[in-house]
């Protein structure tokens, strides 16, 4: 069985979520159930699905969550687009967190066509 604590991508995925959360804190109060509330658990399927992955036998099924946890980082990207636009985040923050769900982004499809080659 896979240890998703020897993932350097489940590791960058909780320090995200971390991050995330830290932003999210500085929102609008009226955000808190929505677009706070989707970006937290958004950033949080990312290393939970590499989490839930990892306790599945097949490569194919490990893939299935990753790319669960990459369509995830896809959504991060999306709300934080809707965020900046709103102005709830300042540019830098911005570029910060892109970057780095970027990074991850990456990451992941190494990681899936690793395990599932095409």
């Amino acid at each position: 069985m896979r240890n998703f604590r020897n993932y350097d991508v489940w590791n960058a995925g909780v320090d995200f979520s971390v991050h995330v959360y830290e932003l999210t804190e500085k929102f609008p109060r009226k955000e808190l159930y929505a677009l706070c509330d989707q970006l937290q658990r958004a950033s949080v399927s990312i290393p939970s699905n590499i989490a839930e992955g990892c306790s599945r036998r097949s490569q194919n099924e490990f893939a299935h969550f990753l790319e669960i946890s990459l369509g995830s980082s896809y959504e991060v990207e999306t709300q934080m687009e809707i965020a900046r636009r709103l102005k709830y985040v300042k540019e830098e923050q911005f570029e910060d967190i892109i970057t780095e769900v970027q990074s991850i982004e990456k990451r992941l499809t190494s990681l899936i066509n690793t395990v599932r080659p095409e």
